[in-house]
């Protein structure tokens, strides 16, 4: 079991239980994905997981944390071939054995089983190219030039078990988009937080769960990630509690 007490080290990111290095990934441990790796669904205990665009593995291994005590296998796959090295590097060094890290294109993806995944997660590239990023690693990581939404939803369509769910963190002002473009591909929306970085800021984010399942009521839920005086709340806390070392 891994020690509570990590010392910090340079070149990724300390969590409580494990240590993402992120120094070879064109996408770095972002808030974006410690919030969908903490708040994604699990209650169906899920024996298949795909992360799509793993990048340096924080979100695979974060559920794999959060299910180490179920039988699953999370298959995380990434276009890029040094995310892929850091992110089985990462579980290694964690001793998650069920993270299967894949350098693979999802969109020519044939996984080896073909029942499909019961929980897809993602925190997907959403800046289109006006601009050229400098370095080519990142803008594959970033723009949605290699995963459109629509590329992204088919892929969903494809891989996804009947029953399955299907999870992503997106900015506030693209979630509409998105939950429209998947109702128009029979995906529903299940489950909604929208997150704010303090109160006196508008949302930033949305944390989003669909299934092919149609729900009679949506739950929807907010969370303010700082109080007034710039302290993270006690809502954000209690969320990140068991990945988090939390200054007192």
């Amino acid at each position: 079991m891994q020690n509570n007490s990590l010392p910090l080290k340079k070149g990724g990111f300390t969590f409580k239980r494990f240590f993402v290095a992120h120094d070879k990934s064109p996408m770095k441990v972002t808030t974006d994905s410690c919030l969908l790796g903490a708040w994604v669904p699990i209650d169906s205990a899920p024996q298949k997981i795909l992360d799509i665009g793993c990048g340096c593995g924080v979100i695979a291994l974060m559920l794999a944390q959060r299910l180490e005590h179920d039988n699953r296998q999370i298959d995380a796959i990434d276009i890029d071939m040094q995310a892929v090295a850091q992110c089985q590097q990462n579980s290694q060094q964690a001793g998650f054995t069920s993270i299967n890290a894949i350098n693979a294109d999802i969109n020519q993806f044939q996984p080896s089983y073909a029942v499909g995944y019961d929980l897809i997660v993602t925190n997907p590239p959403y800046f289109e190219s006006a601009v050229d990023c400098r370095n080519s690693q990142r803008q594959l990581a970033r723009y949605t030039e290699c995963l459109n939404f629509q590329q992204l939803i088919d892929t969903v369509k494809r891989l996804l078990k009947p029953k399955g769910q299907f999870c992503l963190v997106l900015p506030y002002h693209l979630s509409n988009q998105f939950r429209l473009l998947c109702e128009s591909n029979q995906l529903y929306l299940l489950q909604l937080m929208n997150v704010r970085y303090s109160a006196d800021k508008d949302f930033s984010l949305s944390l989003l769960a669909f299934s092919f399942i149609q729900p009679n009521k949506i739950d929807e839920q907010q969370l303010c990630m700082r109080d007034g005086d710039g302290r993270y709340s006690q809502d954000f806390r209690k969320l990140l509690a068991d990945f988090y070392l939390f200054r007192k």
